[in-house]
């Protein structure tokens, strides 16, 4: 019997090869194996029917744990048998299905841990040591098919002993093409903040001393430079926060290991496994009580950013100090992407950091940590990106055409939609200026050479002064591609019907900002969505309320506490008694009074987010916005140890939800109830009323599914009193699972718009 198998999936750079040689070899079969310039794997079997139907029962049920297997592909060939053995063949650079991707960056796996603690063994204390297993992928990879002359591994020469590993059958390193070791593969050297070597026998523990005891250390990982500092002293915390212009911006942290994080922070068993998985995101999680770390890595915050080593490199920089964890934080000016490389590292931190810790590995894909936090056991992604990416998301339904979604201009991903699945890039972030729209303009593009994507459809945000907008509009021309600009809101709630896989939904979209379709700034809206209709039905949404001086309301809160409450309360002496939070102090009151009183040039909103802010002014929470979402953050932070005090019933006009007589209330009984009590209030207000107007809505258009999405929907309190109230009225409720809720998801939901736009 002769058999022709095409297999796609994440099937390349997970030991794939390797395995269906042990496959074959155990079934008596003969021919070959080989990678694809498609990132799918071809493979001839020759031999007995019963070992073909045992080798084809066995691939799907005894994969390597890293594998997906989306399809596999048999026809039977004629002739007589042609092959003597099984063999790995050379990869083909041929491309012919598409689909198929490399695998994300894996955490360093147990068993080349212990192999690298192990004093016996050849690769003891080697900082890059990999297997089939684990190691670096995506942020490698150039060209397919992944072999080693295809990454920026090609530059180091395998010698004798791992080629011998890298050539045996038997061994776990069967063609791993990140094979390497102390002789032959990357080094690591420490320098000077100029960039002068400092000559020391072991350069990464001496960077784990420097970094506890106090110094600032710029680390090159897998897919960029993290910049690191000691976590129980201020002193550095100060200074990097200085130098990075983040005043209260959190810091994410690396903690040593579960022990040592139990010591400051409370790990649930799912957030224990989200922890530890290969993925190795950062998991937000609460302080405990007896919290010890410095107070400057997150300000004002109930949780903290932690987790734990992913590759050798990591656990070693712990281990000759005492220190619990170290701030490990993202090495990227202001608004610019994640630095991937030495030069550039050692131009723009320079003057931030006292020490680099190189090595001498190009990275080709720059790629920032994951971020999630757990409600229970429910993932919710604040960022998709290293571990995550490019693994696509399966949908429940087939394309025909392919598209790709831009996002929008703040925590930004690109997607590619293919068929029934979904490729999400990497987190770029803020798309403002020139670096950060090539990152993404190349990321995109990457991905689509990677899946061997024929894009006819590009998508993007309905603003028009969008970077993302113009980006769309000029890959459109260069390419002869469609081009749709897709409602902001209707793309959120677009990609929760994607990530389930429904027809319809009634969806609760709730955020700072989207560009609505009468041009004025919403955010808190119910909407009736369609999988198969490019337009929607804007069913309900909060108050209309004056944002004086436009985005300058978004940065300093107490703007809108006075857009909300001018005339309603003596909001004048309590603006003047808060005047140090405004820039210009008692003349800026004067003028924002004065422009609600003529209510000439104001901008309205009905963002969730705006409401949110003010409330968290009032309460003394937060008076300005330093960093994305941080009034509302902090406010939920307060909230958490809060009750219902108010018990305020949702007043609805219409399908519009009162948010003024909310403010009112919370404004008046400031000083009577606690602050966590009112912030808590608040929340089930809101909460409450959006929940009954969906319900409301969803039984009118006969609808059975609830949803809620955009960047709001990360908050624990709203998510968990709406879910009750929906499913209380026999409606599902639905939540983002596989991307986040914020912007980091709008490209699946526009991308998902578009191919129903052009017929599926």
């Amino acid at each position: 019997m002769r058999l022709k198998i095409k297999v796609t999936g994440i099937v390349q750079g997970v030991g794939f090869r390797p395995f269906i040689y042990r496959l074959a070899v155990k079934n008596s079969l003969k021919g070959y194996v080989r990678n694809k310039g498609d990132a799918g794997v071809e493979i001839l079997l020759e031999g007995g029917e019963d070992g073909v139907r045992k080798f084809l029962k066995d691939l799907r049920e005894k994969k390597p744990p890293l594998a997906v297997i989306h399809d596999v592909i048999t026809s039977q060939l004629k002739g007589r048998n042609r092959y003597s053995e099984f063999k790995i063949l050379k990869s083909s650079s041929k491309a012919e299905l598409s689909g198929s991707i490399i695998p994300p960056d894996i955490a360093i796996c147990d068993e080349c841990l212990k192999e690298m603690r192990d004093p016996k063994d050849p690769r003891y204390e080697y900082f890059f040591i990999t297997c089939t297993n684990c190691g670096p992928r995506y942020t490698i990879i150039e060209r397919l098919p992944y072999d080693r002359e295809n990454t920026t591994m090609r530059e180091f020469q395998m010698c004798s002993f791992c080629r011998r590993e890298y050539t045996n059958p038997l061994n776990r390193r069967f063609h791993a093409q990140t094979v390497a070791c102390q002789r032959c593969g990357p080094k690591v050297y420490l320098t000077d903040e100029a960039g002068g070597l400092i000559e020391c026998q072991d350069p990464i523990r001496e960077a784990g001393r420097l970094i506890s005891e106090g110094f600032i250390v710029a680390i090159k990982g897998y897919g960029g430079f993290h910049i690191a500092a000691s976590t129980i002293m201020d002193d550095p915390l100060i200074r990097l926060r200085k130098a990075k212009y983040r005043r209260q911006k959190p810091f994410a942290i690396m903690a040593r290991s579960l022990k040592a994080i139990e010591s400051f922070a409370y790990v649930t068993r799912h957030e224990r496994k989200a922890l530890t998985s290969y993925t190795r995101p950062i998991v937000l999680l609460s302080k405990r009580e007896d919290y010890y770390l410095s107070d400057l890595i997150a300000p004002g915050l109930h949780n903290i950013g932690v987790m734990l080593p992913y590759t050798g490199l990591h656990y070693m920089l712990f281990d000759r100090v005492d220190d619990p964890a170290f701030v490990m934080t993202s090495a990227n000016p202001p608004n610019q992407p994640i630095i991937k490389d030495d030069e550039e590292a050692l131009k723009r931190l320079g003057g931030t950091v006292d020490y680099f810790l190189f090595h001498n590995r190009r990275i080709f894909q720059r790629c920032d940590d994951s971020v999630l936090r757990l409600h229970g056991s429910r993932i919710v992604f604040l960022r998709r990106s290293r571990g995550y990416a490019p693994a696509p998301i399966r949908l429940k339904w087939r394309a025909k055409r392919c598209a790709v979604g831009l996002g929008g201009e703040l925590n930004n991903t690109g997607c590619i939609l293919l068929d029934d699945k979904a490729f999400l890039s990497q987190h770029i972030g803020d798309v403002e200026n020139v670096e950060t729209r090539r990152f993404l303009e190349e990321s995109v593009k990457h991905l689509a050479c990677l899946t061997n994507s024929k894009v006819e459809i590009i998508a993007c945000d309905l603003h028009p002064k969008f970077v993302t907008t113009r980006l769309a509009e000029d890959l459109a021309e260069e390419n002869g591609w469609q081009l749709l600009r897709i409602q902001h809101h209707h793309a959120h709630v677009s990609a929760l019907m994607a990530e389930h896989g429904i027809d319809e939904i009634v969806g609760i979209s709730c955020d700072g900002y989207g560009y609505g379709l009468n041009g004025e700034a919403w955010g808190g809206e119910i909407l009736f969505c369609t999988l198969g209709d490019s337009t929607f039905k804007r069913l309900a949404h909060l108050q209309r309320q004056p944002m004086p001086g436009g985005d300058m309301a978004t940065r300093y809160p107490l703007r809108m506490v006075a857009g909300i409450l001018f005339g309603k309360a003596d909001v004048e002496q309590w603006l003047l008694k808060h005047q140090e939070y405004l820039p210009h102090g008692e003349k800026e009151i004067e003028v924002i009074l004065h422009q609600l009183e003529k209510r000439s040039g104001i901008v309205m909103t009905t963002s969730c987010g705006r409401v949110l802010d003010a409330v968290s002014a009032i309460l003394g929470v937060c008076y300005e916005r330093t960093y994305e979402g941080e009034p509302a953050m902090k406010l939920e932070s307060a909230a958490l140890k809060g009750r219902d005090v108010l018990r305020l019933k949702p007043i609805m006009t219409g399908d519009v939800l009162d948010t003024t007589e909310l403010l009112i209330e919370i404004f008046e009984n400031r000083g009577k109830y606690s602050v966590a009590d009112l912030a808590y209030s608040a929340h089930a207000y809101l909460a409450r009323g959006l929940a009954t107007l969906a319900v409301e809505k969803a039984l009118e258009e006969g609808v059975k599914a609830i949803g809620f999405s955009g960047g709001v929907a990360c908050n624990q309190i709203l998510a968990s009193i709406m879910r009750r109230i929906v499913e209380s009225s026999g409606l599902k409720f639905l939540v983002h699972e596989a991307v986040p809720p914020g912007d980091g998801g709008l490209s699946l939901g526009q991308a998902t718009v578009a191919v129903f736009n052009h017929g599926q």
